[in-house]
């Protein structure tokens, strides 16, 4: 199962970096192209902070969050590792851990690299961001900007008014731009909430089920029967 697993990996991360990279060196930053009407646009951001755009601000943050997704990485790809060496892992299972490690993975070579390989890419310009300039990369190790382009604002509208806090503000699903990273670490982590007791269910062991009646596992009972025999 390994090598299928460093397979799932591998293609994520090739698709998904060829999507990043075109995007950086082909749009401007707010561009869009809508791809199905206004239900599914690429429109090009970049955040500093987690996944769907959330943020983790500051200099500091931003290192800590790098260091912090490294540490998981390392972590991930070790439990992976050994889910794949046991032979009664579920591959739903090593699927699902296999998509979450791929998606940090992707989201880690930008924080890491892409500050030091691309220019900046900026507002309302027709030049994009340059692979390896001249000048330097936008900014250092570990303080590189994420790729997103996903866009699915669906439906759009007002909250209603007698909502408390949010009564009459502007509405509208799916907000968030994400990336293929994203994706596969999103759906990695609906399998094992979707499927946790199927992927985490105990392998049934032969022989040592108690006895309804006496409390006694069937192995006990045996070792009596052997003994009064």
């Amino acid at each position: 199962m390994l090598k299928k697993s460093l397979l799932i990996i591998f293609l994520i991360l090739l698709i998904d970096q060829i999507v990043k990279i075109w995007i950086k060196t082909h749009m401007y930053l707010g561009q869009e192209i809508h791809v199905l009407g206004n239900w599914f646009i690429i429109h090009f951001t970049e955040n500093n902070g987690m996944a769907f755009g959330m943020e983790f601000s500051g200099g500091y943050g931003k290192l800590f969050l790098s260091v912090f997704r490294i540490v998981a990485i390392g972590a991930i790809g070790y439990y992976l590792y050994t889910l794949t060496k046991k032979k009664s892992t579920s591959f739903l299972l090593v699927v699902s851990i296999s998509l979450i490690l791929a998606g940090a993975i992707g989201n880690i070579i930008d924080s890491a690299f892409y500050g030091l390989l691309f220019s900046d890419s900026a507002y309302y310009t027709t030049q994009a961001s340059q692979f390896m300039p001249s000048g330097g990369g936008y900014s250092s190790f570990l303080h590189g900007k994420v790729v997103d382009m996903f866009y699915f604002p669906m439906w759009q509208g007002h909250f209603p008014k007698w909502l408390p806090v949010w009564g009459g503000e502007p509405f509208e699903f799916f907000r968030p731009v994400f990336n293929l990273a994203d994706s596969s670490i999103t759906i990695g982590v609906l399998i094992l909430i979707i499927f946790q007791k199927k992927l985490f269910r105990k392998p049934a062991t032969e022989n040592t089920e108690d006895n309804p009646t006496t409390g006694e596992t069937e192995t006990e009972q045996n070792t009596v029967a052997n003994e009064q025999a």
